[in-house]
C-alpha cells in the first residue's frame, strides 16, 4: 500500500468528527447519526449475505450494500463545502428492489395476517436488518428537518426495507421455515 493507512488518527478523541469536506461536527449530529445508521445497516446485510442463501440473493445484497455506501457518502458529505463528485442513486436502483420484491412475492402465499418475526436464522438476520433500516430511514427524515436530504436516498430505505421484509418470507420458505401468524382475536 503506498504510504502508511493508520486506521486510528486520534482526531475524534474529543467526541468531534470530521465530514466530507472537512467540516468538524459532534459525533452525536444528526448527519453523524444518519450515516451512523446507515452504516449499521450495511453491516446487518452483510450479516445476511454470510448465510447460506440462494446466489441470486447474495448478488443482489451486495448491490444494496454497494447502494448504502454511496448513500452513506452523501450523507456524510458537508453541503457547504463538497463540490468533489460523489458517486449518486438512481431511479433504477429503487426499480431493481421493486422487481426483486414482486419476483418473491411471485412464489409466496399471500399474507393474510402479520407474522412474527423468527423461524429461521436468516429470517431473522432479516428481520433486525429491516428494523435497523426503517430506523435508518427516520434518521434521514430528521436530518431532513435541518438540512436536505436527497429523497433518492429516503425512498431506497423505503423501498429496502419491504424487500427485506418479503426476503425474510423467501427465504424462510427456501429454508423449510413456518411463518408464525399473529392473530389479533388471540390478544385481544
Amino acid at each position: 500500500m503506498a504510504g502508511d493507512f493508520k486506521i486510528y488518527t486520534k482526531g475524534g478523541d474529543k467526541g468531534e468528527t470530521s465530514l466530507l469536506g472537512g467540516t468538524r461536527v459532534a459525533k452525536c449530529h444528526e448527519r453523524v447519526e444518519a450515516y451512523g445508521n446507515l452504516d449499521e445497516l450495511n453491516c446487518f446485510i452483510g450479516l445476511i449475505r454470510d448465510q447460506e442463501i440462494d446466489a441470486h440473493y447474495r448478488a443482489v445484497l451486495i448491490r444494496i450494500q454497494e447502494n448504502l455506501f454511496v448513500a452513506e457518502a452523501m450523507i456524510a458529505k458537508d453541503p457547504e463545502t463538497v463540490t468533489r463528485n460523489l458517486p449518486s442513486l438512481s431511479e433504477e436502483d429503487i426499480v431493481v428492489l421493486e422487481k426483486e420484491i414482486d419476483a418473491m412475492n411471485e412464489q409466496l402465499p399471500p399474507l393474510t395476517n402479520f407474522i412474527l418475526p423468527g423461524g429461521h436464522p436468516v429470517v431473522s438476520f432479516c428481520h433486525v436488518a429491516r428494523t435497523v433500516c426503517r430506523r435508518a430511514e427516520r434518521s434521514l427524515i430528521r436530518l431532513d428537518q435541518i438540512s436536505s436530504v436527497e429523497n433518492i436516498i429516503i425512498q431506497l430505505l423505503n423501498r429496502l426495507s419491504d424487500y427485506l421484509f418479503v426476503l425474510a418470507r423467501k427465504t424462510g420458505k427456501d429454508a423449510g421455515a413456518m411463518e408464525t401468524p399473529w392473530i389479533a382475536e388471540k390478544n385481544s
